[in-house]
């Protein structure tokens, strides 16, 4: 049997659109699967718009979950905490958001996965229309996501939290891990250990690393192909990408070093690296036009010519020709990739200071 859990906290009309509510597009995409699931549980968590009405009257079935400061972890382990001991050790859960679209044959290829050994499988994303130009710069950034993904045979760093397929054997060994003390646990003396971890802020990422440390096979098949919403606004992707940064840190410091967390290490490593290379050029830069002292060097034509050609040959297949060109041109994206460098650096800073986390 393959439970759907959505936790929903918006989703409903949105006021002065037109648009097809999220809710809505979300339980079209499920009801167009050519493997349909067997139940669909929408959790309502602190939510203020007709979502409950729109999910009950498609179908659904709606649970209001009790006052939860822990939002979306919180939502899905109030579900678990009370269903995982009666569900059938052979029985799947798809855990997706509420604005997820899955492409029809997604439930049918993560099955398959599951059926040949994989414990998880998660969804390969690219972004839905709308959000103006930073909305652009992101659907060209996961479509060079999922063409990495492809390139690497669905081997991901993180599963999804737009749309994730687990086996209830994991999960239920994911809690047995943590009361043992295998994989962490920040449950408080005397609390039972859950599935998703509420403290860390990034809890897909949290919920990867238990999985890989049990000893789980993952992946993120191309098949298993979604859309879901992107930030519409610099202020919302620099909250979001905060999030997603600083969370990723602090699983890395949570785990430590060990076989699992090395790649993930390296990443960080070699971001920072990154970032420091980014302000270098941009000092640089400057310096050499405020000093009218700029000189050509061929061999960096020659890099920013190799580097072009990337830029294009990674989002055409996807995205088209047009944003083929424009990723060519470099200059329209390079903010878009500074500004992210920059967000991470706070991320980075943040974590090393220990501010006050929240989202």
């Amino acid at each position: 049997m393959l439970t759907v859990l959505v936790p929903a906290h918006k989703g409903g009309h949105v006021h002065g659109s037109d648009a097809q509510p999220q809710i809505i597009e979300m339980l079209d995409s499920l009801a167009a699967q050519t493997v349909v699931p067997d139940r669909i549980v929408v959790l309502i968590n602190n939510c203020t718009d007709d979502t409950p009405e729109l999910a009950a009257a498609a179908g659904a079935e709606v649970l209001h979950v009790p006052p939860n400061p822990h939002k979306k972890a919180g939502a899905l382990n109030w579900w678990l905490d009370e269903n995982l001991a009666v569900l059938e050790t052979t029985d799947q859960i798809l855990v997706m958001d509420a604005d997820t679209i899955l492409e029809p044959e997604f439930v049918e290829n993560a099955r398959k996965r599951i059926d040949s050994g994989y414990h998880a499988v998660g969804g390969v994303f690219l972004g839905k229309e709308g959000g103006g130009f930073v909305g652009m710069l992101q659907r060209n950034e996961y479509a060079r996501y999922a063409r990495d993904i492809e390139r690497r045979n669905g081997r991901s760093l993180v599963l999804t939290g737009t749309a994730t397929v687990f086996t209830i054997r994991a999960l239920r060994h994911v809690v047995a891990g943590r009361e043992s003390g295998l994989i962490p646990n920040s449950a408080a003396s005397g609390e039972r250990a859950q599935v998703y971890d509420t403290k860390a802020l990034t809890e897909d990422n949290e919920l990867t690393f238990a999985l890989l440390h049990l000893g789980y096979k993952i992946i993120a098949p191309v098949e298993c192909g979604l859309t879901t919403e992107v930030m519409e606004t610099w202020g919302d992707l620099a909250k979001q990408r905060e999030r997603w940064k600083r969370g990723a840190i602090e699983n890395n410091r949570h785990y430590g070093l060990t076989r699992y967390t090395l790649n993930y290490w390296r990443l960080q490593l070699w971001g920072q690296i990154g970032i420091f290379v980014t302000i270098a050029y941009l000092a640089t830069l400057v310096w050499a036009v405020a000093s009218l002292s700029i000189t050509v060097f061929w061999v960096w034509i020659l890099v920013t010519a190799v580097y072009a050609v990337e830029r294009f040959v990674t989002v055409v297949g996807r995205r088209g020709l047009r944003q083929g060109l424009i990723g060519f041109l470099i200059v329209v994206e390079m903010p878009y990739d500074i500004f992210l460098q920059g967000v991470q650096l706070k991320a980075i800073a943040a974590s090393a200071l220990h501010t006050r986390a929240s989202w």
